[in-house]
């Protein structure tokens, strides 16, 4: 979904991004909440194996680790003190509206911003080239899209934070989820209750010690046959390495029950220790990290056109869908994933140290088309939520501002109207103003802005020719409204 350029993917898998437990709480949806409490209770942390793309991100770093060095994990106690002060901190960030320290702690919003910022980038790439080959061939089963930087910031915080989680997957596997994560914190008490767990049979177990060197979650004592089940994210390695058949996954009361009674009996009884394969895996290719810088813009062969400045606003823009500013930031968890999916290029990660990393609208690239809503869909945490093609054409998220500065009518003494062309909704008209009648009596046609029509898409700002600050920009709204 973070690398799809063609709006169709989230068709098929939009519900996946909604099935995450940080995105469903935020999106107050009860009921996918429920059902990841609930499969938390009967199997475990079985979600942080399966459901959790960082988690199937660190086993695949993991794997990778392993085919180095085999049998290379050792047991560590817990460190619960500072499992809490992270789900903490997480927490009192979210209600004091700090979205740093969510953005860096989530998750969901750890993986997407390492997909988007570099993953991305050289999807986009490949999918260039295939589109120049497929062009020589008369074929247009591909076409090119633009590949330019997003946010330099987000993007060292991105190589940042795949250095730190990759080391921490490499050499000791789950560290990040048992440590770090807020999700794996709070289905880590959860999971302590869970009815079916793995139990270490010690009429079997030869204390080899095998169970624990393959354990990622460093979870498994196995000298005194415990496991710390609020870290166990029942991936089943230590099932498929025991060479003696002593460890089980199962009801653990109706387990420990077997086993006194093995003890009592003094005799061997097989356990039926179907092995089980819960981890389904994600190959991705990791290669290096590199952005093609852009070509200037050449008009004509001669001249050269300087890029656009994006303006300085008053009130930051947010796409409609979010309501309200408010609204949108105190949902958003900086997944990057309505970035990704913006075709529009209008989407980019904030560079604000109070909001860093969470979307902000500008229009140097582009503008908010009407017809578009692909970040309204994707949206996994209600911070945009769903919002049709007819609402978003009536829905107010700025207005647009003229800067008579910057206005080449009045700078260059030429006709232009660029802005009112392109206006989807009619809101800017070329007007004689008299009161800017010039020294030589001339009276130009200038941009007049009706705010009661304009829905603050961008298309004026984006068409503006006047570089590098557009003559006019959109400014806007701490609340949406509907015209």
């Amino acid at each position: 979904m973070f690398l799809d350029i063609t709006g169709t993917l989230h068709v098929l898998f939009g519900w996946m991004a909604k099935f995450q437990f940080l995105s469903a709480v935020l999106a107050l949806n009860f009921i996918v909440v429920a059902f990841l409490i609930v499969l938390t209770l009967l199997m475990g942390r079985i979600y942080c194996s399966i459901i959790c793309p960082l988690g199937v991100f660190q086993d695949f770093i993991a794997w990778l680790g392993k085919s180095v060095q085999r049998n290379r994990y050792t047991y560590s106690e817990g460190k619960s003190l500072l499992r809490i002060l992270f789900l903490v901190l997480f927490v009192v960030a979210m209600i004091a509206g700090i979205s740093v320290i969510p953005a860096l702690l989530a998750p969901y919003s750890s993986y997407g911003r390492m997909v988007t910022m570099m993953f991305q980038p050289l999807y986009q790439l490949l999918n260039n080239g295939l589109a120049a080959v497929a062009e020589r061939m008369d074929s247009y089963a591909f076409y090119s899209v633009d590949v330019w930087m997003k946010s330099l910031p987000t993007l060292i915080i991105a190589v940042i934070s795949i250095v730190v989680i990759s080391v921490l997957a490499w050499r000791n596997g789950r560290t990040y989820c048992n440590t770090i994560c807020p999700v794996g914190t709070v289905l880590g008490f959860v999971a302590r209750f869970a009815r079916l767990k793995i139990v270490l049979d010690d009429t079997k177990c030869k204390k080899c010690g095998k169970c624990a060197r393959n354990c990622k979650a460093a979870c498994i004592d196995y000298k005194n046959c415990k496991v710390d089940y609020s870290r166990c994210v029942v991936c089943g390695d230590c099932l498929e390495n025991c060479s003696f058949d002593a460890i089980t996954y199962g009801h653990r009361k109706t387990i420990l029950k077997e086993i006194d009674v093995i003890k009592k009996k003094q005799s061997s009884a097989e356990v039926d220790t179907g092995k089980r394969a819960f981890l389904t895996s994600a190959v991705m290719t990791m290669g290096a990290i590199g952005y093609a810088q852009e070509k200037k813009k050449v008009d004509g062969g001669y001249a050269v056109i300087e890029d656009k400045v994006a303006p300085q606003r008053n009130t930051e823009i947010v796409p409609p869908g979010a309501l309200s500013i408010k609204n949108f930031l105190s949902h958003c968890t900086a997944c990057q994933l309505c970035v990704s999916e913006c075709p529009n290029n209008v989407l980019r990660p904030s560079t604000d140290l109070l909001h860093l990393m969470q979307p902000t609208m500008s229009y140097e690239r582009g503008f908010c088309r009407p017809e578009c809503t692909r970040c309204s869909e994707v949206c996994p945490t209600g911070a945009i939520k769903p919002i049709s093609k007819a609402d978003k054409s009536s829905t107010q998220i700025g207005h647009a501002v003229w800067v008579k500065e910057n206005c080449l009518v009045l700078k260059n003494e030429i006709a232009c109207g660029n802005c009112e062309r392109h206006c989807p909704t009619g809101a800017i008209t070329m007007t004689m103003v008299e009161a800017l009648e010039s020294e030589d009596g001339r009276v130009p046609i200038v941009p007049v802005v009706d705010e009661g029509r304009c829905i603050g898409c961008g298309a004026c700002e984006q068409v503006c020719p006047s570089r590098p600050y557009p003559a006019i920009y959109v400014e806007g709204l701490e609340h949406h409204h509907t015209i």
